[in-house]
């Protein structure tokens, strides 16, 4: 994850609910899906309020495989004080710390792709999905203006590198926004427009190993070669399971772009799936100094050998 080239993905957590009047998360998402994230959150999140945790308690989340960040907390940093807008159309503030094992706010951190700490919220059907950056005052809160723009339950990932130790954490906790809505589901999109820009994705998903995934960008049928350097690459593409949005390991391909260099119409990344299934998949990219963000949905395909083990059973062991 230190690589400037490389886009280590922001991982999903799960975390503590804000309770809100009058909100039902079966309006939101399936019940299937709340009770897989309350018995996720139980697992990962079990010391008692105002216990403090010993720095092997979390020594099962691995920031090499699989899905990563189930939970409020990881090798004794944790993520507390969030809050935000409880309604939509209000604007307000998001604000979040991250505590250190000695409980304190950290205050202290390491650039990674240009910035101390980046900030991803998600609605819970892979909606409303925005990649931004707070900024931090000297007490460690982080800031941010904000609005909901819908109701929903919404995922909240700080994803950081703190100086102590080099090593990249993401924490996540949840973030309910009253309000009745019906779940968009995700159907397989292999191309997409935003912006007068047409994005589309290329290659096999194959659940279990690395997959190469080839992102072009064109405009009025003509590729776009004036993709400019954005945090550090030309493109940085978060991909989330469908159901539990758990996130996947991507990297760009090729060396971190000279500044005033220029590429396109494809950039190319490397995927690694952990369990065969639909994943959605951002792609952030900019041209004139604005940044685009593409939706893309597909499927894990099956492998050489004409299968692909499903590994994300109910009740199975996440590993992360």
């Amino acid at each position: 994850m230190k690589a400037p080239a490389r886009l280590g993905l922001y991982g999903l957590g799960l975390v503590a609910v804000f309770a809100v009047s009058g909100f039902t998360a079966n309006a939101v998402i399936p019940e299937e899906t709340v009770q897989a994230w309350t018995e996720d959150t139980a697992e990962n999140t079990h010391h008692e309020e105002g216990e403090t945790m010993s720095g092997d308690e979390h020594a099962g989340h691995d920031a090499g495989t699989g899905s990563l960040g189930l939970g409020i907390a990881q090798d004794s940093y944790e993520l507390t004080a969030v809050t935000a807008p409880t309604e939509t159309g209000t604007d307000g503030e998001l604000t979040l710390t991250v505590t250190g094992p000695d409980g304190q706010p950290v205050t202290d951190f390491e650039l990674e792709h240009e910035k101390e700490l980046h900030l991803i919220t998600v609605r819970a059907d892979g909606q409303h999905f925005a990649h931004v950056h707070p900024e931090r005052n000297a007490e460690g809160t982080w800031s941010i203006p904000w609005q909901w723009e819908a109701a929903g339950s919404y995922r909240v990932f700080a994803d950081f590198v703190p100086a102590e130790t080099g090593e990249g954490i993401t924490l996540s906790t949840t973030v309910q926004v009253p309000g009745d809505y019906e779940a968009v589901p995700a159907e397989p999109a292999a191309e997409t427009t935003v912006d007068g820009y047409d994005i589309a994705v290329e290659g096999d998903l194959v659940a279990g190993e690395a997959s190469e995934l080839t992102m072009t960008v064109t405009r009025d049928g003509q590729p776009v070669t004036a993709l400019e350097p954005y945090l550090g690459a030309f493109g940085h593409l978060v991909a989330l399971r469908d159901g539990d949005l758990a996130y996947l390991h991507v990297h760009p391909h090729g060396d971190a772009p000279e500044a005033g260099e220029t590429s396109g119409p494809e950039i190319v990344f490397e995927a690694t799936a952990p369990t065969e299934g639909r994943y959605l998949l951002f792609l952030d990219f900019q041209v004139d100094g604005q940044v685009h963000t593409a939706p893309l949905v597909v499927d894990t395909t099956t492998g050489d050998d004409g299968t692909a083990e499903d590994t994300h059973e109910e009740g199975a062991d996440h590993e992360h």
